[in-house]
């Protein structure tokens, strides 16, 4: 097997799975661009069996600290296992319609996400290795699960770091559904899995939906970046007097409306972008009770920390400036780029020129079907908040 030597001090000997080009000391062999590797260390000791693609800043992804081969044999033996961690995890006997199945290296499948909706299953290949094995990553879904259909959604740019296609969506199994409504802790919710985010929905957010949701009763309600409606939605079932909510987009208006009329619930959404409608709603001195903040990634890279930064900041800032006393703040980043320390630290800031004093509820996270690896802090990208508005002291 061809394979790489890793210097010294690599970020992989202290348990990151990943090689950059700038720590290989040496290729050994021939490796071509997604083959498979062998890792080794400065003094030719194994350090584990990782996919290879030389036209990436991350040159090497170990999979296996053992001599493993991508076969179909190898990707049944994952989602086996990534099965099992999830009926224990969620802690349920049979699991839900809806789960991630597959959630990259945290699962040992690098650059591998699979979602399940019901009967229909949604893959995405970021890395070149597992993109050119979409077969048997196929085969082993349909070996598994007789699934009713296999739909690839790879239209992320993170596969631009690989240099793969981009938008290349389409069907690998089966057949695709028309948009279909799915149960959401109770509600319904229309998921479209050729046109909808990312996969179809948000998965990850799930319980902190119904978590933010307990909250609502007789509360005026602010939801900015609703997407397809999953906090508004949560917030007016659970009794909120009132509940405003904006998305720019206006297909996920039209599908949050939609979603609305499903369970008989009252929101005004609105399709406008949430900057200048916070900035509208600050100036017209209006009050909110419980406001939520739940934006795209303002960021997919580490040169761009500091304009996200500005742009988390000016989002809650106007948010803290609507919040009523003993008003509560709903806050969440999904960008690993930012973690926990820098966005605290940026939500203080935006407090003290907010002239807010805030007091922590809680910490929220992922849902644990996206598990985390703490030696691989990518693993690790959605983080939030609940923060409580007190009265000047």
């Amino acid at each position: 097997m061809s394979g790489l030597v890793v210097k010294p001090r690599a970020r992989i000997y202290h348990g990151h799975e990943w090689v950059y080009s700038s720590e290989v000391q040496k290729v050994f062999g021939d490796p071509q661009p997604g083959d498979v590797v062998s890792l080794k260390d400065f003094r030719d000791r194994r350090i584990g069996t990782a996919i290879y693609n030389p036209d990436s800043q991350i040159v090497a992804r170990r999979f296996s600290r053992r001599k493993q081969d991508l076969d179909l044999d190898f990707f049944r033996r994952r989602f086996e296992r990534a099965l099992d961690w999830r009926v224990s995890s969620l802690k349920l006997g049979t699991l839900p319609a809806l789960y991630r199945l597959a959630w990259s290296e945290s699962d040992g499948l690098p650059g591998v996400i699979v979602d399940r909706y019901g009967d229909h299953f949604v893959l995405q290949t970021l890395t070149l290795a597992m993109d050119q094995r979409k077969n048997l990553i196929t085969q082993a879904l349909v070996d598994l699960f007789s699934p009713a259909g296999i739909l690839e959604r790879n239209d992320s740019p993170i596969r631009a770091a690989e240099n793969l296609e981009l938008d290349v969506n389409g069907v690998l199994y089966g057949a695709a559904p028309d948009p279909f409504p799915v149960d959401i802790n109770g509600l319904k919710m229309e998921v479209d899995l050729m046109g909808g985010q990312k996969t179809g929905l948000y998965l990850d957010q799930l319980d902190n939906y119904a978590a933010v949701g307990e909250l609502a009763k007789g509360k005026r309600v602010l939801d900015c970046f609703c997407n397809q409606g999953g906090f508004a939605l949560h917030c007016a079932r659970a009794g909120a007097a009132e509940v405003t909510a904006v998305d720019i987009s206006e297909p996920a208006i039209e599908t949050a409306s939609r979603n609305a009329e499903l369970n008989g619930l009252a929101v005004n959404f609105t399709a406008a972008n949430a900057f200048d409608f916070l900035k509208r709603l600050d100036g017209e001195k209006a009050q909110f009770d419980l406001i939520i903040l739940d934006p795209p990634s303002f960021t997919r890279n580490r040169k761009a920390v500091k304009d996200a930064l500005r742009g988390y900041k000016e989002i809650h800032l106007r948010a803290l400036r609507l919040l009523s006393d003993h008003g509560t703040l709903a806050t969440y980043s999904c960008s690993h780029h930012i973690g926990h320390d820098l966005f605290m630290e940026m939500i203080c800031d935006a407090a003290v020129d907010a002239r807010r004093t805030l007091r922590l509820l809680d910490r929220h996270s992922q849902r644990k079907d996206h598990p985390i690896l703490p030696s691989l802090p990518e693993s690790e990208y959605l983080k939030g908040y609940l923060l409580q508005t007190l009265p000047g002291w």
